[in-house]
């Protein structure tokens, strides 16, 4: 038979897990200093004191948003089978994966855009997100050393400046989609330039951690 203790701890578990999706929310549409823990407590349909009772502080559930927010992206990296994938395939399908993942997860932009107002403070503060990071490059040094030991690779890349390309092509997308269409007339962001979008990202990581081609069919060097 199944222990109270058991049974408390599952409620536990799903009500701070509830209290996170509001406050995600809440904090992707009104910034950290806007949004409000009394109007998440309504949205819960449950009191201040309640949530106080698992985060703490208004600055502590925050801070737990963001790790939920950023442990969901790294979960998405760790499916890129490496072992079993060409180098080529795993360079695309992290491309590809991390576009699905911001296209599907706006929330995410707009908490990241957030934090960046704030000079990553809370981030700073956040001893689950100063590791967080490594797994991400870890993968991708997986993936580049094993397109140098094929000879597909033949540029010096860097993990960290791959990551940021990639990344700062799909967050662009998303964060930018407004003041993109209002000056160039297209919405980054439409069903329409979906498709050919994700696949351009994929051919940008591809391409640049291949190298440029050699001129006139001479071998790289």
């Amino acid at each position: 038979m199944t222990s109270q203790p058991a049974i408390r701890q599952r409620d536990a578990d799903r009500t701070k897990a509830e209290i996170l999706e509001v406050a995600q929310r809440e904090f992707a549409r009104h910034g950290y200093a806007g949004a409000r823990v009394d109007e998440i407590a309504k949205l819960m349909r449950t009191t201040k004191r309640m949530i106080y009772y698992y985060f703490g502080s208004k600055e502590k559930l925050y801070i737990a948003v963001l790790e939920k927010a950023y442990a969901e992206v790294r979960e998405v990296e760790r499916t890129v089978d490496v072992e079993h994938l060409p180098p080529v395939q795993a360079i695309r399908a992290l491309a590809e994966l991390t576009f699905d993942h911001h296209d599907a997860h706006r929330e995410f932009i707009q908490l990241v855009a957030i934090e960046n107002i704030h000079q990553a403070e809370h981030i700073r503060k956040s001893e689950v997100l100063a590791n967080l990071g490594t797994p991400a490059l870890d993968l991708i040094e997986r993936i580049l050393a094993a397109g140098r030991a094929s000879g597909e690779f033949v540029t010096d890349a860097d993990a960290i400046d791959v990551h940021m390309m990639i990344s700062a092509f799909c967050f662009f997308r998303v964060a930018n989609q407004h003041t993109f269409g209002a000056l160039f007339g297209r919405d980054m962001a439409a069903p329409a330039h979906r498709a050919r979008l994700r696949k351009l990202v994929g051919d940008m990581a591809v391409a640049y951690v291949r190298g440029a081609d050699p001129p006139d069919g001479q071998s790289p060097r």
